[in-house]
């Protein structure tokens, strides 16, 4: 079984950060409950500097070696928006294409896909 990875943006903010006055970003926020939500299972968080996903802040994507890959944005960065993210990451890699049944999404991300990218070939394909 590969490694299903969540790799999270910790430099989204959300369009009123800077009203809001908080030190740290809202994706270092997300960044810190998806680790705390991720620990003791199988999955693997990592954080980036950006995804560029600006406009769909706070940004994820989830991606395994040979499987679907995916982005979500649009969380808040909340305890509940992070174990959504971390179920449906354990869906994906239960999954031997990377694709979880539409039933087995948590609420929680319904309606944060922003982008499903095909796995990457086993080898270069021929010119």
């Amino acid at each position: 079984m590969t490694t299903t990875w969540i790799t999270i943006c910790d430099t989204c903010k959300r369009d009123d950060w800077a009203e809001r006055g908080v030190g740290e970003t809202d994706g270092e926020r997300l960044a810190a409950l998806v680790e705390a939500a991720a620990a003791g299972t199988a999955i693997r968080t990592r954080r980036t500097a950006c995804l560029m996903g600006c406009d769909h802040s706070c940004n994820v994507a989830i991606q395994a070696p040979g499987k679907l890959a995916y982005t979500l944005g649009r969380f808040e960065p909340t305890e509940d928006a992070a174990r959504g993210i971390v179920a449906y990451a354990q869906g994906h890699a239960a999954s031997d294409t990377g694709q979880v049944p539409y039933r087995a999404w948590p609420q929680e991300v319904k309606g944060h896909f922003i982008t499903r990218h095909p796995p990457l070939p086993e080898m270069e394909a021929a010119r």
